[in-house]
């Protein structure tokens, strides 16, 4: 898939631009590193399977692990420029297809071995519940208070929740001025969610995550157009929030008084990096076992932490700390594509399928769909004219003219 190619503002709007844009590999090297990052705090910074303090154990690698868990930070960064990249031009329906099919078919079947393997061997994780499990498939476990199967699938309600948000947008049309009236007010309402006693303006408004997504989005809009005095602002202004919740992040995410300047400077980067992709300083990256690597970071999230952990408990005594750690995560990888090449590609594929079936119903069923379809009536109707003109048959200039496409005309 090739991304958006670039326009140039011409009164808010892009000129019609008739080259493609090259793929950004590098977005899906950025994704893989975040993903390792925090598959990486998993096993070497958290006790996890290894039962006690693992800085004995990583006394030269736990100091960076530690503070592996940005990754999460920078999924959230690409996110924002991605989604905004992916909706652009597209309907509502076509958003909502694309999402459940992306997210849903890969994380089905990850609920299940992680149910499978905690349940045969609860060492280090349970089951609390199959009523929780059942409620997990949804993906809405965490909005009613329900324990997550696996310890990362909180960031995907996160996830979803900036996918409500942003479909207010796509549901009026993706435009430049939209975007960018978007980031204005998500960033006004997040302030305002933290000075106000309100979990459910808190819970929507993700003060701690918003500056993420606001400043992916601001990314695309100068990789799509040009960068602009008020993108840089935008961007700017998200970079400075973000360090500004980093002290809370970190001592959310450690159970002893760490430093907090190496979180700043990983955010940095990862603001650095996007901005060098938002003016097309890493096109020339084309690299394609690149995109390959990209594909095996959602799966291998979905599968690494307690299936990783319990695997860990198992063979910690069987084998050396690192050889356990790194052959792990090949072994994850592995299994990320299988999930992938088995699951993903083909499930999503058969999702969509089912879904664009479903929305062509409901599109016959709507208002607009019923008029179109009536018109299209009226149209192939026979005209009341004298019996000599109505005799005649079209020409072969002249075709059938009851068009053959869908209800909303595409």
């Amino acid at each position: 898939m090739r991304f958006a190619g670039r326009g140039e503002l011409e009164g808010g709007r892009a000129a019609a631009v008739q080259r493609s844009a090259p793929r950004l590999y590098v977005l899906d090297g950025l994704r893989i590193i975040a993903a390792l990052m925090v598959v990486m705090f998993h096993y070497v910074s958290l006790r996890g399977g290894w039962g006690q303090d693992t800085s004995d154990i990583f006394p030269e690698l736990k100091p960076f692990a530690r503070y592996g868990w940005l990754g999460v930070e920078v999924f959230f960064l690409i996110s924002g420029f991605v989604i905004c990249m992916s909706t652009w031009g597209r309907t509502l329906g076509d958003f909502v297809m694309s999402r459940v099919s992306r997210v849903y078919p890969a994380y089905w079947v990850a609920i299940g071995l992680t149910t499978l393997i905690v349940s045969l061997w609860p060492q280090v994780r349970q089951v609390h519940s199959y009523d929780d499990v059942l409620t997990n498939l949804t993906m809405l476990q965490t909005g009613f208070g329900v324990w997550d199967v696996d310890g990362v699938y909180w960031t995907l309600f996160v996830e979803l929740k900036f996918y409500v948000l942003f479909a207010a947008v796509v549901a009026t049309g993706v435009t430049y001025r939209k975007c960018v009236l978007f980031c204005a007010l998500w960033t006004v309402v997040a302030m305002t969610a933290t000075q106000v006693d309100s979990k459910l303006l808190t819970m929507w408004a993700m003060p701690l995550y918003a500056p993420y997504f606001v400043a992916g989005i601001a990314f695309y809009l100068m990789y799509r157009y040009r960068p602009t005095a008020l993108l840089w602002g935008i961007a700017g202004l998200s970079l400075l929030l973000a360090q500004h919740h980093l002290t809370k992040r970190v001592a959310d995410n450690s159970t002893h008084d760490i430093a907090v300047w190496p979180a700043r400077l990983i955010v940095l980067a990862a603001f650095v990096i996007m901005a060098l992709i938002a003016v097309g300083a890493c096109n020339k990256i084309q690299w394609r076992w690149l995109s390959t690597a990209g594909a095996l970071t959602y799966p291998l999230y979905l599968l690494h932490q307690y299936i990783g952990m319990t695997v860990i408990y198992a063979l910690r005594e069987k084998l050396p700390p690192y050889v356990l750690v790194f052959g792990l995560i090949v072994a994850m990888m592995g299994a990320a594509w299988l999930l992938h090449r088995l699951v993903e590609r083909p499930m999503g594929s058969w999702l969509r399928k089912v879904m664009r079936s479903s929305m062509d119903e409901m599109r016959r069923h709507s208002p607009a769909g019923k008029a179109a379809g009536a018109a299209r009536v009226t149209d192939s109707a026979p005209a009341i004219v004298p019996e000599p003109q109505r005799l005649r048959a079209y020409g072969p200039a002249e075709p059938d003219r009851v068009g053959a496409g869908r209800p909303d005309g595409t």
